[in-house]
């Protein structure tokens, strides 16, 4: 058996290279998401394995969750029969956050030789183009334009408002308002496990900003920062907003902070990958009122018992 062990924010650079090149468009496959989102609870895990990146997912408290993700190979990808050999390898009886479009490009019925296929419905990610989410064109983005116009009247016109790079000086603060952000929303009501580590998730990624080379901004009324946003590559042509936070007593805010993120933290890209609604009607009800370009489909494949095989 072939024992991965546990990674930490200090192996991120000795991580980095195995993500050059990296193909898949869920989010789970951004290097700092896989860091930050560690926890007493959840604990992330790799090994190198014939060149590749192998990295499981470790539910201290309910091992029934344990999985691999795909693995991460720069030069090349590894098959459905390979994935197969590395969940016996490692012990893990199922591979989470599986692209629709890995399954489509082997086939289905060669992944179902080794795996069941399992929708992740609640971890399908919405992408967005960043041009619909900079300009905001036409009658279906009419309302964010009015809340915008609306800040910008109130905040912005009258000098409140700045902007800033989210800077080792500024995190202390970043922390203030996101307890602040908290209280707010009410974030101890949520019993999903997802949500109740998303505060810890995006303090442990503002601990290790520079760290994990990821992009931040923030935005100040009066001196006090009321919204902060980080973002990380994820492909070639894609990045991913891990992190968007406003308050909701400014009218108008999050619409105007998220068309600044996407001018400002997405330079270069042509998509912007903004998560999984995780299952909660009301995130996934904000999500769909941007209209995503595309939905990236989840799937988890559970490793078939040699019995479960016949003669594949």
């Amino acid at each position: 058996m072939i024992s991965l062990d546990p990674i930490v924010p200090e192996d991120y650079d000795r991580l980095k290279p195995y993500f050059r090149n990296q193909r898949y468009r869920l989010c789970i496959y951004s290097l700092p998401s896989l860091l930050s989102w560690a926890n007493e609870a959840y604990h992330p895990r790799a090994a190198v394995i014939d060149g590749c990146l192998v990295l499981a997912a470790k539910f201290i408290r309910e091992p029934s969750k344990d999985h691999l993700i795909l693995p991460i190979c720069p030069e090349r990808e590894s098959p459905p029969e390979e994935v197969y050999r590395l969940a016996q390898e490692t012990g893990y009886a199922s591979v989470w956050f599986v692209p629709e479009d890995y399954i489509e490009r082997y086939g289905k019925s060669v992944c179902e030789r080794w795996f069941t296929i399992h929708p992740q419905s609640e971890y399908d990610d919405y992408v967005y183009s960043r041009d619909d989410l900079t300009f905001l064109k036409g009658r279906k983005y009419a309302k964010k334009r009015n809340l915008i116009a609306q800040f910008q009247k109130t905040h912005v016109q009258t000098g409140e408002v700045d902007f800033e790079p989210i800077e080792a000086a500024s995190i202390p603060e970043c922390l203030s308002f996101l307890d602040l952000w908290c209280e707010e929303r009410n974030c101890r009501s949520y019993t999903s496990d997802d949500l109740e580590c998303e505060k810890q998730a995006l303090i442990n990624l503002l601990t290790h900003i520079h760290r994990y080379e990821v992009k931040g901004r923030v935005l100040r009324i009066r001196g006090e920062v009321v919204a902060l946003g980080v973002a990380a590559d994820l492909t070639a042509d894609m990045g991913v907003l891990h992190f968007e936070k406003a308050f909701a007593r400014y009218k108008g805010l999050y619409q105007f902070f998220d068309r600044h993120c996407a001018e400002q933290l997405f330079a270069g890209c042509s998509w912007i990958n903004k998560e999984s609604d995780m299952g909660v009607a009301n995130l996934a009800k904000a999500k769909k009122s941007y209209y995503p370009a595309m939905r990236i489909r989840s799937y988890e494949l559970r490793v078939k018992r040699p019995s479960e095989r016949g003669q594949a």
